[in-house]
């Protein structure tokens, strides 16, 4: 229980000076701590104690504890906690800390958030989420069971999150009747794990949640321990050193602020460093040099501005700067690359699917990203290196990816805000994995694009024509190839410049190297991609019969050309229709088990949702698909 003489002088100051009592409390400093562990540890119990023995809960939390206490006739500690752990407990089964709940409770000497995340394996997405702000991880380990496979894994995911503060809190240690045995035994059995991934040195504290030993007093239980109770240890260990505080200075912009014509500024929290007026500053990655003019805040303007806080900056020179640039300290930018290698964790049902393009957020930075087979999983209970052709959910394995474009970054282990990122499914949105840079390849520092004087405009100024890639897609057999070879002709008669690139075709040479798995389907049409751009490069029009099953990739080639030169063309043809014309015979391989991975039969087909031209096979003839696509392309 708290200090009573200390709660007194709390409730007198409250009465007499509500004031002082509230800038007293702003100036206490923030602990941001997370609590894991594996399923049943104890977290919710432990969450209950600290939230109880603090003598902060909330208002409306102790009027309904006494309100509560009073109806059932009880008084006294253990029914107010008792009905405060059964709170959390039904918020749990009723899946609201499924994702991350976050509580709030102070002491005298500091203030707290704590982030409760469920221990269940398919949940580790959202210890990822707690602890991607956290400045101290709590892991729970119960001591009947020791270090568990959860612990592990959690313990391993807090420090390649960057917490540097671990609390090995051994619990349930009423039920082991207090031995210190079993409490040595786990300590000693931790300390070779987290040697073994980097954790140098961490905290140990023998405790019973649900009696409260060693939470907020010493118990006597434990007179064979002599270190802090949780809440001390919580309340004196030093995270006011902010290792962002001595880097350089890094804002990240999130937005620019143009509220009239007379002012121009550009917003964000700063990530590292500190900043003063008259400082030089220089926008990465245009790598234009200027210097600060002002520091507006909502508070007015400040001489200089540090980590944490959300300014807005204006600068001495009209120079181009937007969201997703980064301001830096001058002498020291960040790096730009495109080629990274990165550690992932993967948090999505479906697995990763190589070479597949995914949004990449990083920062205030939005790209396109391609992830490359991993070159291993990382064995959570041995920390071997694990051979894998994708990682499933929860896995953490490491992976190199490219980007459509330079960005600014910086290694995790650095900075959090330049180096963390998160991966989305372009499809669903949804957030799939969350990756830490751990450096840029050689590769994307020495190779750079070289500028030719003939370039793409004069290829496609000297043959009369707008470069095209008229992307034809549809099932097998739906009429993609006959129908391209058409159109290329009507093209050629009108002196077109054309090429006309077909499935089977291509994998006779550039891609004979390729399957049919989902995986190497991917990479045939992201070839195909690079080929169609170079050739509109060259001012062609060039026409494609792909079936191109999914619509991620039919979007990857489309980003990889400037606006209105994609031109989707679905071949609508029925499944029904299709395999009755059978012209290869592919669809009686297929149904006759002879035919893996075959579009249609056991692997799915995307069809375009908002296609610029839909040809419906059962309605027209090749010709006049043909008239189609030329009147609606070429108005010929």
């Amino acid at each position: 229980m708290a200090d009573t003489e200390t709660i007194y002088k709390t409730d007198a100051l409250i009465s007499e000076d509500i004031d002082a009592y509230l800038e007293q409390h702003r100036h206490k400093t923030m602990l941001r701590f997370i609590t894991c562990g594996s399923v049943d540890d104890g977290k919710s119990t432990l969450i209950g104690r600290l939230l109880y023995d603090s003598k902060m809960i909330f208002e409306d939390q102790l009027a309904h504890l006494e309100a509560d206490s009073r109806k059932m006739g009880t008084q006294g500690e253990s029914i107010d906690f008792a009905l405060l752990v059964d709170g959390l407990a039904a918020e749990r089964e009723q899946g609201i800390t499924i994702d991350v709940a976050y509580r709030f409770f102070a002491t005298e000497k500091r203030k707290f958030i704590v982030a409760d995340t469920p221990g269940h394996e398919q949940y580790t997405r959202n210890m990822v989420t707690g602890a991607s702000t956290a400045d101290l991880a709590v892991i729970l380990v119960d001591a009947r069971q020791g270090v568990l496979t959860q612990t592990r894994r959690h313990s391993y995911l807090a420090h390649l999150l960057g917490i540097r503060h671990i609390v090995l809190a051994v619990n349930k240690m009423d039920l082991v009747n207090y031995d210190q045995n079993v409490f040595d035994a786990i300590v000693a059995d931790y300390k070779t794990f987290a040697k073994n991934i980097g954790i140098a040195a961490f905290t140990a504290i023998p405790i019973s949640g649900l009696a409260g030993d060693n939470i907020a007093n010493a118990s006597a239980q434990t007179d064979w321990y002599a270190g802090p109770t949780l809440i001390e240890h919580l309340e004196t260990v030093d995270v006011a050193t902010n290792a962002a505080s001595g880097h350089p200075f890094r804002l990240p912009v999130q937005w620019v602020n143009r509220p009239n014509l007379d002012f121009r500024g550009f917003s964000g929290q700063i990530s590292a460093g500190k900043i003063c007026v008259g400082d030089e500053i220089r926008i990465v990655p245009s790598g234009r040099n200027t210097k600060v003019q002002r520091i507006v805040t909502q508070d007015g303007d400040l001489d200089e501005a540090t980590v944490g806080q959300s300014i807005t900056l204006t600068f001495e020179d009209e120079i181009d700067c937007s969201r997703g640039d980064v301001i830096a300290t001058a002498d020291a930018p960040p790096a730009i690359a495109d080629t990274f290698e990165a550690t992932l964790v993967w948090m999505a049902e479906t697995p990763l699917v190589p070479r597949r393009g995914y949004w990449l957020k990083i920062g205030t930075q939005m790209v396109s990203a391609t992830i490359q087979p991993p070159k291993y999983q990382i064995g959570i209970n041995t920390l071997e290196q694990l051979a894998a052709k994708t990682l499933e959910l929860n896995a953490i394995g490491v992976c190199t990816f490219s980007t459509d474009k330079p960005i600014v970054f910086e290694p995790y282990a650095d900075s959090k805000e330049l180096g963390g990122f998160v991966l989305i499914d372009k499809m669903t949105n949804n957030t799939v994995a969350a990756g830490m840079i751990n450096f840029s390849l050689r590769r994307a520092h020495n190779i750079h694009w070289q500028a030719a004087d003939v370039n793409r405009d004069a290829h496609a100024t000297l043959k009369d024509q707008k470069p095209l890639v008229l992307w034809f897609t549809g099932l097998s057999g739906s009429g993609k190839s006959t129908i391209a070879n058409e159109v290329e002709k009507r093209l050629y008669a009108l002196g077109k410049h054309t090429f006309l690139l077909d499935g089977d075709n291509v994998r006779h040479g550039l891609n004979k190297d390729l399957g049919f798995t989902d995986t190497d389907r991917i990479e045939n049409i992201r070839r195909i991609g690079e080929v169609a751009k170079l050739m509109t490069d060259a001012g062609l029009i060039v026409l494609t019969a792909f079936i191109s099953p999914f619509r991620t990739e039919r979007r990857m080639v489309r980003d990889m050309l400037p606006d209105g030169e994609f031109i989707e063309i679905h071949v609508d043809t029925p499944l029904a229709v299709a395999e009755e014309r059978d012209v290869k015979g592919l669809y009686k391989k297929a149904r006759a088990g002879m035919l893996k991975n075959f579009t249609g039969i056991d692997s799915p087909y995307e069809a375009p949702e908002s296609p610029e031209i839909r040809i419906d096979t059962n309605a027209m003839s090749v010709e006049q698909a043909a008239d189609e696509i030329m009147r609606k392309i070429f108005d010929a």
